[in-house]
């Protein structure tokens, strides 16, 4: 009986590190989607998928895991490893400008699972996806603008309401990508049953 148990246990931690690989490789290829499809490039916009991929994190793996997955990806990028945008990777990339939609990526997966894991509906999958790219967008965008100000050289003119402006092209194109993540994370959780560990 005690035997029967620790496998189980064993099988499903070796699940939950497989959900967490593939999602922090699903991060990389929605950093650099437009390398793999140029034709994602709208007004010059890139159209990436990390986002899109963070929220389902959460929603499908939880709160712990989705946090871990992100957690995973961010540090593969730090040690060099090219799974940041533009296939860059290392250390120095903490000083990057965008570095805070990296850190983001973390807590929104963690704030979605655990909106999903308190309310089951599809409603609140859809709740939770919007939050979590609210979440990408306060921290990114606040994390930009200071880095600017303080250690990034900065743009002529630029200001706080220059931060958000830039933000402004890909709003659309997030809004719609995190409705579609609440549905497709409602679905998906249905159909792979994860064992959420809190």
């Amino acid at each position: 009986m005690t035997t029967t148990t620790v496998k189980t246990k064993s099988s499903m931690s070796a699940l939950s590190l497989v959900y967490c690989g593939m999602f922090a490789a699903l991060m990389m290829i929605g950093a650099n989607i437009t390398t793999f499809v140029p034709f994602l490039v709208v007004g010059g916009v890139p159209i990436t998928l990390q986002t899109f991929f963070s929220i389902l994190a959460g929603l499908i793996l939880g709160s712990r895991l989705g946090a871990i997955s992100m957690t995973v990806y961010m540090a593969l990028g730090l040690v060099g490893a090219p799974v940041f945008a533009k296939f860059q990777g290392g250390f120095g990339s903490i000083l990057s400008p965008t570095f805070g939609f990296v850190l983001s990526f973390i807590l929104l997966a963690y704030v979605a699972g655990l909106i999903v894991e308190r309310y089951g509906s599809l409603k609140s999958y859809i709740v939770a996806a919007l939050v979590g790219m609210s979440i990408n967008y306060l921290f990114g965008t606040n994390w930009m603008y200071f880095s600017y100000k303080f250690w990034a050289a900065a743009p002529d003119a630029f200001s706080y309401a220059v931060a958000w402006a830039w933000m402004v092209p890909p709003l659309p194109k997030d809004i719609l990508l995190s409705v579609l993540a609440g549905i497709f994370g409602h679905r998906m959780y249905k159909v792979l049953k994860v064992r959420r560990s809190h």
